[in-house]
């Protein structure tokens, strides 16, 4: 039986739900391959081996995978712009804010993935302890906990360590995070075990499971309280269905990719057993041995005999290709839907006028990562006696990259008519995709002078006619 300490509450475990598909999608062809049957079922009548053979051949498409990675790096294409509010004193610790040589830039980006790729992420805005477990301090002077790095510093929470909590209307009250800590082992090594860290307001404890027992006993190791009022997690969500509720946001996407996987192998297999064909006899006679080879040949006394190669005729093989594609382009459609304005304008015009920001999916997820990131700094302000930590802003400007291509065929022409400037065309390129995000506007100016007159636009003087020489210049 489970202790209470260590057993995963129904609510965590539905935030859980779907961490074992992403965790086999983002891992790549090893991890499906180790998942077995779970995405790559053993078909009634399939032999044992002939599975495992169709397995280890298998090959992932990593749609998913590639699709977190190239949206959740959107918003944090241009560095995070902090705010006039921020104080310095907290902008300086998120130069390395998880004390791991990560500034809150990087740190921001990879929460951001896992709350895109999962669903869900946390940040838990920790402080070391300045007691020992008798109460007494640990440190001496304010420069003793300086030069001990003492001060708070963010945690990357995935959503597979949070076990448990317990809320109410002010927020939550108790929060179970499973932990893995590296402890001694002998002279020469460590080892890793498990520890739920129980967060209380205002106070915290460790549990570790008791050696040397038969049963799943588990007891207190470490506790102490802080100074703080409420539970210092954040909560990053990639798409909220309430609190401490999420769900992935392309989670079709992931469902796709394995039926993906899954035809793809059947392809694998079909194409297997087409490219060897079957030698089919008739009526040899039991005397008759076959050598089969360019070499050898065949001789049989029945005259009714017959003997042939029989191959597939390829069309279940183009079926099944014509299906991989259509699976590809509705992962593509699938991942691109986040980055799909939706105003509520009717047409294509209308967006670009009303120039409505925030209103694609992936703008959403943005700002509620920038939104966890106040939160924690304000937290971390808390810890430090400071009234404020101050607020972020993401890179948001990349929702009119899907607009259809036709809308920056339209501008080039509107600019190409001298009803449009160079920089504003620059700008909506930029806003689109078209131009990198780091290029601003004075460096490409430059570029375009230092690379001379457009292609067309210089007059070639006129070649002299062929019986009569050039004229002279220095002749009047």
């Amino acid at each position: 039986m489970v202790h209470p300490v260590r057993k995963q509450s129904t609510e965590a475990a539905a935030l859980n739900k779907h961490c074992a598909l992403i965790d086999a999608l983002l891992g790549g062809t090893d991890a499906m391959r180790a998942a077995g049957k779970a995405y790559l079922p053993q078909w009634p009548g399939e032999e044992d081996k002939a599975h495992a053979t169709r397995l280890a051949v298998a090959t992932l498409f990593p749609a998913y995978q590639r699709t977190i990675e190239v949206l959740g790096a959107k918003p944090f294409s241009k560095p995070i712009t902090y705010g006039k509010d921020v104080p310095a004193k907290i902008q300086a610790l998120c130069e390395d804010v998880d004390r791991q040589g990560r500034n809150l830039h990087a740190f921001l980006a990879e929460v951001g993935q896992e709350a895109l790729g999962y669903g869900f992420s946390g940040i838990l805005v920790d402080y070391p302890p300045t007691k020992d477990e008798n109460g007494k301090p640990l440190y001496v002077t304010k420069a003793d906990e300086d030069a001990a790095g003492v001060r708070p510093y963010f945690v990357q929470i995935h959503p597979r360590c949070i076990l448990g909590w317990l809320s109410d209307k002010s927020g939550l009250t108790q929060l179970r995070l499973l932990e893995a800590v590296e402890v001694p082992d002998g002279d020469f090594d460590v080892k890793t075990i498990e520890q739920v860290r129980v967060l209380r307001r205002g106070a915290w404890e460790t549990w570790r499971k008791v050696e040397n027992k038969s049963d799943d006993e588990w007891a207190p190791f470490e506790s102490g309280v802080t100074t703080l009022k409420g539970i210092p997690f954040v909560p990053v969500y990639g798409n909220r269905l309430g609190f401490m509720r999420a769900r992935p946001a392309l989670l079709e996407l992931a469902y796709a990719n394995v039926e993906h996987w899954q035809s793809k192998s059947d392809q694998q297999n079909i194409l297997h057993v087409a490219r060897v064909p079957i030698l089919f006899t008739k009526m040899l006679g039991d005397g008759v041995e076959l050598a089969v080879g360019a070499g050898t040949g065949v001789k049989a006394t029945n005259p009714d005999a017959d003997m042939k190669f029989v191959e597939h005729t390829g069309a279940a093989i183009e079926a099944g290709r014509k299906s991989i594609l259509d699976i590809e382009d509705r992962m593509r459609q699938a991942g691109a839907e986040l980055l799909v304005i939706k105003p509520g304008n009717i047409t294509e015009s209308q967006t670009l006028a009303d120039n409505e920001q925030g209103a694609c999916a992936l703008q959403k997820v943005a700002e509620n990562i920038e939104d966890s990131a106040d939160q924690a700094l304000q937290l971390m302000a808390e810890w430090l006696g400071e009234q404020q930590g101050g607020h972020v802003t993401l890179f948001k400007d990349f929702g009119a990259a899907t607009l259809a291509e036709a809308s920056a065929e339209l501008l080039l022409k509107t600019n190409q008519a001298g009803k449009l400037s160079d920089e504003s065309l620059h700008e909506e390129f930029q806003r689109r995709g078209i131009v990198k995000p780091d290029i601003d506007w004075e460096t490409e100016k430059e570029r375009i002078e230092r690379q001379g007159p457009a292609p067309g636009t210089m007059d070639d003087p006129l070649p002299p006619p062929a019986n009569k020489p050039a004229p002279n210049p220095d002749e009047e």
